[in-house]
């Protein structure tokens, strides 16, 4: 599903480094080591060997005093990192994706100039933005491309049926072929992991990731966690923990989007700050609403929270409306988009009590299907 990343291509995973500056050079393959990477290193751009553009060192003189790269590393390297102190040297070299130019000197003002002139998508200063190439430099080692379609799903009240249908979605993309990773965000839900019968099942838990600071690896995020039903899932366990740090939480869901596919969080009715860091990392978040006067009225205050930090809240309508009310009704009250209605499938709890996961079959299968269908349509955009 997800396309590679500009710039990211066949050089191995391996960025390539290029300045003369020992000490920045000591910062980067510092860096690199940190994300994981062994990258190439030039020291610096050669004189050419002889006169009329001759190639010296990889590189070839050019005549209006530039340089361009006659070897493989530039155009093939995923990532290149081109220190400041070398930059006015590169001015001829080809265009490119995925260029980054380093240096330290914060007061510069023709850095900028400098950054055109080679192409250069960012401008990082050292030590300030070791965490942003840190991420850059593991992007491109984990291969990352298009972040995962990231949908909430939240209850306008107790027993709205939110995680039901969170599993249900997860599901069902999973079935579709989708990399799919379901994570449970409610840590007095019960968890998610019960709900598809896999409590047992082996994997990292929340409390494992507690602990968890800076970035975290999407391939090995998605490796530790239970399998099942074909999707990767992460809930919470049956201790007594009951809280993660919100950057913990930040930065596992972080992980999980890079991994690319689908990730659906169940979310609880509260907004806390590591609520609050979901949230802000969601394409859509899905409000279930049960079909009652009462619901609705619980679901104004739960949508009033949660539209402050989502950038699109949609309602979900379960069962029959009382008599005046439609599902289009209850949208407008909410002051929210209709995403659609699932019927309350009277059979369903014995079901999945029996072992069958939500969204097996039924009418919730067929609303989750034509959910992703135009989610996960051929624009590959997020849900419409």
């Amino acid at each position: 599903m997800p396309d590679r990343a500009p710039g990211i291509g066949p050089g191995g995973g391996r960025p390539l480094i290029i300045t003369e500056d020992p000490l920045l050079l000591d910062d980067l393959l510092r860096l690199c080591a940190a994300a994981g990477a062994e990258p190439h290193v030039r020291h610096a751009v050669p004189e050419p060997s002889g006169a009329g553009g001759e190639r010296g060192g990889g590189y070839e003189r050019v005549g209006d005093g530039g340089v361009r790269d006659v070897g493989i590393d530039w155009e093939s390297a995923p990532l290149v990192l081109v220190g400041d102190d070398i930059a006015r040297r590169m001015g001829g070299a080809p265009r490119r994706d995925g260029v980054l130019l380093v240096g330290r000197d914060l007061d510069d003002p023709l850095v900028w100039q400098r950054a055109v002139e080679i192409g250069a998508e960012e401008v990082l200063r050292l030590p300030d933005a070791e965490h942003r190439l840190v991420d850059r430099i593991a992007d491109v080692m984990e291969g990352a491309g298009k972040p995962a379609v990231t949908v909430g799903v939240i209850g306008g009240s107790g027993g709205a049926g939110a995680s039901t249908l969170a599993c249900a979605l997860a599901l069902r993309a999973a079935r579709a072929g989708e990399r799919t990773i379901l994570i449970d965000g409610d840590p007095l839900g019960g968890g998610v992991d019960v709900l598809l019968g896999g409590e047992s099942a082996e994997g990292l838990r929340w409390p494992d990731f507690a602990a968890s600071r800076g970035r975290v690896g999407a391939g090995a995020l998605e490796e530790s966690l239970p399998e099942l039903h074909a999707l990767r899932v992460l809930s919470w366990d049956r201790g007594e923990r009951v809280a993660v740090p919100p950057a913990a939480v930040r930065s596992v869901v972080a992980a999980a989007r890079r991994r690319g596919g689908v990730v659906v969080v169940d979310l609880p009715r509260r907004v806390d700050e590591s609520v609050a860091e979901v949230l802000a990392q969601l394409d859509l978040v899905l409000l279930v609403v049960p079909g009652e006067l009462r619901s609705v009225a619980a679901a104004g205050r739960v949508a009033a929270g949660v539209r402050m930090l989502a950038r699109d809240v949609r309602v979900v309508v379960r069962g029959r409306c009382p008599d005046g009310l439609d599902a289009e009704a209850v949208a407008r009250l909410l002051r929210a988009p209709l995403a659609g209605e699932v019927p309350v499938e009277v059979g369903l709890p014995g079901r999945v009590a029996e072992g069958e996961p939500p969204g097996a079959r039924g009418a919730l299968a067929r609303f989750c299907d034509g959910f992703w269908q135009r989610a996960l349509g051929p624009a590959q955009g997020a849900p419409v």
